[in-house]
């Protein structure tokens, strides 16, 4: 089952944590879902981040709040 971004949005607003690929996620939309965890202080955890730029990584951590933790794995 896909989820709508609006639906991640809520989830994490609600104090939900979530772990999830960023393949297929905008930078726009995991901006709104890091957003939202920083309401109740859920944690994402955002996979396979490496086909954004350093730039918009911190973007989204910062609209975390510090709620957002990226898994780059190096080989």
């Amino acid at each position: 089952m896909a989820f709508t971004t609006e639906s991640l949005v809520r989830i994490a607003a609600a104090g939900g944590g979530l772990a999830m690929d960023c393949k297929g996620h905008t930078v726009e939309n995991l901006v709104r879902i890091a957003a939202a965890t920083s309401q109740n202080g859920a944690k994402i955890i955002l996979t396979n981040p490496g086909g954004f730029t350093v730039e918009s990584l911190v973007r989204i951590g910062a609209a975390g709040n510090g709620n957002v933790i990226f898994d780059i794995r190096t080989t």
